[in-house]
């Protein structure tokens, strides 16, 4: 049986609780007839800082990284509760999936 999630473990050690909000990045997968469409909620980056890309054994990688904001000197922070950091998600796609046509698009 076809297991998308098959050798993707993440180990906790690496998770910390700065970026514990892009480790719960919340993804839906979805097959049509016309293809398998995948939306994930990543709030808060910019279409520059989120990358698509297909891996070898038609796996999609997405992934980002958030930057802490440069600090101004004379500005004084009440509170912080953005995360920085980075996230990744890696889905193994099935044999139907035509890879070599795989879109991309953010929307707000």
């Amino acid at each position: 049986m076809w297991d998308p999630f098959k050798d993707f473990h993440v180990p906790t050690s690496s998770v910390s609780a700065e970026n514990s909000a892009f480790v719960n990045t919340r993804v839906d997968w979805k097959e049509t007839q016309e293809a398998h469409v995948l939306k994930a909620d990543i709030p808060g980056l910019k279409k520059e800082e989120v990358k698509v890309q297909i891996e070898d054994d038609r796996v999609l990688q997405i992934s980002g990284e958030r930057n802490v904001e440069k600090e101004d000197k004379n500005d004084t922070w009440h509170r912080v509760e953005r995360s920085s950091g980075k996230f990744m998600r890696r889905f193994r796609l099935p044999e139907n999936a035509k890879v070599e046509q795989v879109k991309a698009c953010m929307e707000n």
